[in-house]
């Protein structure tokens, strides 16, 4: 079993600029809406609550920084540092787009100050976990092979492609559509696939990519998986049709892998690239 948890803060925050922290339902479009931000207990009780409480299968955590720390790099070797012990694997969140200047950090030199830190604090508190960074899905093309080269660079495991996008509204139905946040679901899914293969082609399957965006069936589980990704994760998807959606796309899944000929799954990775 894999577990997931968005911890994102090193003190309790509650609120999200002069906005409150909201989830809109786009009916018609089978998105969402969210500008929740971090919203959490913050590190340390975190922590507490993992320790009372240890999963049993491989836990995935994702820091971020406070909104109004002035110096974010801070907030992820404190995150790093607090909860890497309880984490199968760490994301580096640099892509949610309620969280002001956070996307900030796709810049070359921004980028390249936080990974020296993150291996800092590895080297420095022994920590052994997998590190991946959390891509936005608006980036530029040609910024691509940068971020890439620095990945590699500094020893990054994985990539998680890709948070939401706060553009791409324009084809959408809901009345609800230019309500400020960050939009997944359906309309999240090409887009964030056409990033996976591009990815996928510049780091030549040598670093794993966990793909998300409207995976919300077989068939699009397997279009992420194609692409390039090693592993899929869903929020949007499950929210329209519950828990049991899981089990219903690993059904899916060995239906289009016995078509395709294909006797494992990770032999189907990168296969459309």
């Amino acid at each position: 079993g894999f577990g997931f948890i968005e911890v994102g803060t090193v003190t309790p925050k509650r609120q999200l600029g002069n906005l409150k922290p909201r989830i809109f339902r786009l009916e018609k479009d089978q998105a969402l809406i969210n500008r929740l931000g971090f919203n959490n207990d913050g590190a340390e009780i975190i922590s507490k609550r993992i320790s009372n409480n240890l999963p049993d299968g491989f836990l995935g955590i994702n820091i971020g920084p406070n909104k109004d720390t002035k110096n974010k790099e801070e907030d992820y070797y404190t995150c790093l540092s607090r909860l890497s012990i309880h984490a199968g694997y760490i994301t580096i969140n640099i892509s949610s787009p309620n969280t002001e200047g956070l996307r900030n950090f796709h810049d070359q030199k921004e980028m390249e100050k936080l990974l020296i830190g993150i291996n800092k604090i590895k080297k420095d508190k022994k920590i052994n976990q997998q590190i991946g960074i959390k891509l936005s899905p608006d980036i530029n093309y040609n910024d691509i092979s940068k971020i890439v080269e620095l990945i590699k660079k500094y020893n990054i495991q994985g990539m998680i492609i890709s948070n939401t996008t706060d553009v791409n509204r324009e084809k959408l139905s809901d009345t609800k559509k230019n309500e400020k946040g960050g939009l997944s679901g359906k309309p999240l899914k090409d887009i964030s696939t056409t990033l996976i293969k591009k990815f996928y082609k510049e780091t030549k399957g040598k670093i794993k990519i966990i793909g998300v965006g409207g995976v919300d069936s077989g068939q699009s589980a397997f279009e992420k998986i194609s692409a390039g990704a090693d592993a899929v994760q869903l929020y949007t998807g499950m929210v329209y049709k519950g828990p049991g959606i899981v089990k219903n796309i690993k059904k899916e899944l060995i239906s289009i892998l016995k078509k395709e000929n294909i006797k494992n799954i990770s032999q189907a990775v990168g296969i459309n690239a």
